[in-house]
């Protein structure tokens, strides 16, 4: 009982310890420094490792399971192009003259990057052509682009996240 309150402890800790804590803490449970920043992630993953230290780690059964899976697979021989720092951040700095406070003028042509395609929006007085198809809004023009929901002025450089 005492090894189960002490691993909360230990659990409770990292919910608590910064990013930086977490990845130096990352690097004494894994051995390997991690390159993720994202702090649930991380506190998440060093927990599992904990337990899985204490308690033990997969079955057998399991773990020949897992590789079965893994080999049928379709996995990655060559690794991703490089991209930019952020993967979601516009690649381009955009000046756009605005009418109103967020819609930019009729007859501005946005272009953006995405997934190795170019994505061209014309502003219209009501709506945006994308395709030869005109959307309502910016939002979503970047839906039918990503298939997720954006801010689309995000999506096109246009605003900052949180700006919006």
């Amino acid at each position: 009982m005492s090894m189960r309150m002490n691993m909360a402890g230990e659990v409770s800790d990292l919910k608590r310890m910064t990013v930086k804590q977490l990845r130096v803490r990352h690097l004494e449970v894994f051995g390997e420094q991690t390159r993720s920043g994202n702090k649930d992630f991380l506190w998440k993953r060093i927990a599992w490792r904990i337990q899985a230290l204490a308690q033990g780690d997969l079955s057998e059964r399991a773990r020949r399971r897992a590789e079965e899976l893994a080999n049928d697979a379709d996995l990655r021989v060559r690794r991703p192009p490089d991209r930019p720092a952020s993967p979601t951040a516009p690649t381009h700095t955009v000046r756009v003259a605005f009418q109103g406070s967020h819609r930019p003028m009729p007859g501005t042509v946005l272009v953006r990057e995405y997934k190795g395609q170019t994505i061209q929006v014309t502003v219209m007085d009501r709506g945006f052509e994308y395709l030869g198809r005109v959307y309502r809004s910016l939002s979503a023009v970047a839906k039918e682009v990503t298939g997720s929901h954006w801010n689309g002025l995000y999506f096109f450089g246009l605003t900052k996240r949180g700006d919006a």
